[in-house]
């Protein structure tokens, strides 16, 4: 079956290296722009259309006017070698029948939560979501792109979770399980057992592969343990994981946004020296005891802020 893309507004794709240069090849044929931009090997602009390469994967997103011209007689020919583009259902049906996926946020960032999010999808939904441009979270540069999509997400009803693991807590949980692996499977197991719950005919869970799949399977209560549990890379593609990573994200930058009003500094993300530089002026401020309350205190960083004030 052949599907609509008239409204499509981004595209993503994994690369491989050599198409990765093929497509820097192709972008200079086109005379496209270049410029520098963080966590990609480059990026590429001509007139309302935009091309992305990040380095994580590879993969390229296409965002913009023209995408469906550019992806039909330049991307596909001349890079990827095949037609995929408005046949996902003939490429991969699996993501149109009915699941759950998992997917989270935060768990590099030093501030902030741990978010796990859930979501169902049959084909109808499916079907829904991918025309209102739902994808994996992480090549969604705007807030507010993520929290329209989010508001999209939740129009389709489906059933879906949102499991917001506050740093106090957070930090509780790491101590008991010593590890982010467990703990990880931990929120897994406890999003699958929300969604069973709305959804009880689902039969199988997806999520993107973090740690042997028995540690979901051992942390799974009664309902969950009827699942086909499924864990592979780059799961995100999928409808149900992508919705899953949009609404934690959601989560997370809601929580950020918050906690920045409260304490009176932009929060950053990541763990990088402005995050180092927000918590050593958070702890001088407030002192020690509030780093627990913000951030999660095993990583380095908590250890580096706190030794700076020795």
């Amino acid at each position: 079956m052949v599907f609509s893309v008239s409204n499509a507004t981004t595209y993503t794709t994994p690369l491989t290296p050599a198409q990765v240069e093929l497509l820097r090849a192709a972008l200079t044929a086109q005379q496209f722009e270049f410029e520098p931009k963080p966590y990609t090997i480059f990026t590429a602009r001509k007139a309302r259309l935009n091309v992305a390469v990040y380095e994580k994967g590879p993969k390229v997103v296409v965002q913009g006017k023209g995408l469906e011209d550019f992806i039909t007689f330049t991307l596909e020919p001349e890079v990827l070698g095949e037609a995929k583009f408005g046949y996902d259902e003939v490429h991969a049906p699996e993501k149109f029948t009915p699941h759950f996926g998992i997917d989270e946020s935060g768990k590099g960032d030093f501030f902030g939560p741990l978010v796990i999010a859930g979501a169902y999808v049959d084909g109808d939904i499916a079907r829904t979501l991918r025309d209102a441009g739902i994808q994996d979270s992480k090549a969604i540069g705007s807030d507010k792109r993520i929290r329209d999509l989010a508001a999209a997400i939740r129009k389709t009803r489906t059933a879906q979770t949102v499991i917001l693991i506050g740093p106090e807590r957070y930090n509780q949980l790491y101590a008991k399980f010593g590890n982010l692996n467990r703990l990880l499977a931990w929120g897994h197991a406890r999003a699958i057992e929300n969604l069973c719950e709305q959804q009880p005919d689902c039969p199988r869970a997806l999520s993107d592969k973090f740690a042997n799949e028995s540690l979901i399977k051992r942390a799974l209560l009664e309902r969950g343990r009827g699942l086909i549990l499924e864990q592979r890379t780059k799961a995100e593609s999928d409808y149900a994981v992508a919705a899953a990573s949009i609404l934690a994200r959601e989560a997370f930058i809601d929580w950020l946004q918050k906690a920045g009003e409260t304490h009176g500094l932009t929060i950053p993300r990541g763990a990088s020296a402005q995050v180092k530089a927000a918590a050593r002026q958070l702890v001088t401020a407030k002192g020690p005891e509030i780093l627990p309350l913000v951030a999660k205190t095993h990583f380095k960083t908590a250890a580096e802020v706190l030794g700076h004030l020795l």
